[in-house]
């Protein structure tokens, strides 16, 4: 069935694809203008036109989203979001699942150097070079700056994609040591069907079908320090990894 299967959805991440780049090239004037008005404003508009991109690419690839809230959350505080990273599509998803409160990603600097998109793309991410703990510490810096100024970071504590058949690979402790160190709340999402509508093997696996954002009860910082910094990641680790079990999350293999 899948052998039948694939040739389809080659041809549909085609369609996809082009449409993808025909919108951007679009928009691109815009996010030229945007990036003008500096880091912040321009910034915030050019994460508007990013939302719009997914809502359109969303609409165009037979993607319906849901965000769903396991707890009352407030668009009008600020947040370290963090995620599960499963596959290519998490970052429109992002998108489609944070609203009506400006934020940043922490992204990887190698995708900068994509012709057209990566003008779009440094001036919307804070980029991080795992490679030098030099610039990897001036990312966090960036990070920290955003937060000082009222908006909040979305990191993908795993790194990269979870390749594994377990429900997350090992936390990195950036997010919560800047977390702690900010005294921003953590508020975790997970993210359920990403690798259904694009697996992290390929860019040729685009399907049509839906998107769910799972919205987690926010984790406060209050009395924490960095002494608390490996309790922290373990109790946020563990509630993620025992939603995504609950949800069955179809890439779990292990029981």
């Amino acid at each position: 069935m899948k052998q039948v299967i694939f040739p389809f959805r080659v041809l549909f991440s085609l369609y996809g694809f082009v449409l993808f780049v025909v919108l951007l090239l679009l928009l691109f004037p815009f996010v030229i203008v945007a990036s003008f008005f500096g880091k912040i404003k321009g910034g915030n508009f050019i994460y508007k036109i990013c939302q719009f991109w997914a809502d359109a690419m969303m609409i165009i690839w037979g993607i319906r989203h849901r965000n769903i809230f396991e707890s009352e959350h407030d668009k009008n505080r600020q947040y370290v979001f963090i995620f599960n990273h499963i596959s290519y599509m998490d970052i429109p998803i992002i998108m489609k699942a944070i609203r009506n409160q400006p934020f940043r990603i922490l992204g990887k600097s190698e995708m900068a150097k994509i012709p057209v998109f990566g003008f779009l793309y440094q001036n919307a991410v804070v980029m991080v070079d795992r490679s030098s703990a030099v610039k990897r510490a001036e990312s966090v810096q960036k990070l920290k700056a955003f937060i000082r100024k009222g908006i909040s970071v979305v990191i993908a504590p795993e790194g990269t994609f979870n390749t594994t058949p377990n429900p997350l690979k090992d936390f990195y402790d950036g997010a919560f040591k800047i977390a702690i160190e900010t005294q921003t709340p953590i508020k975790p999402i997970l993210f359920l069907d990403t690798n259904h509508r694009m697996h992290y093997k390929s860019i040729f696996t685009l399907s049509p079908g839906r998107s769910r954002a799972i919205y987690l009860e926010e984790i406060s910082m209050e009395g924490l320090t960095l002494d608390d910094l490996a309790f922290l990641k373990k109790k946020v680790y563990d509630l993620m990894e025992s939603k995504l079990i609950a949800y069955q999350a179809s890439w779990i293999k292990v029981s």
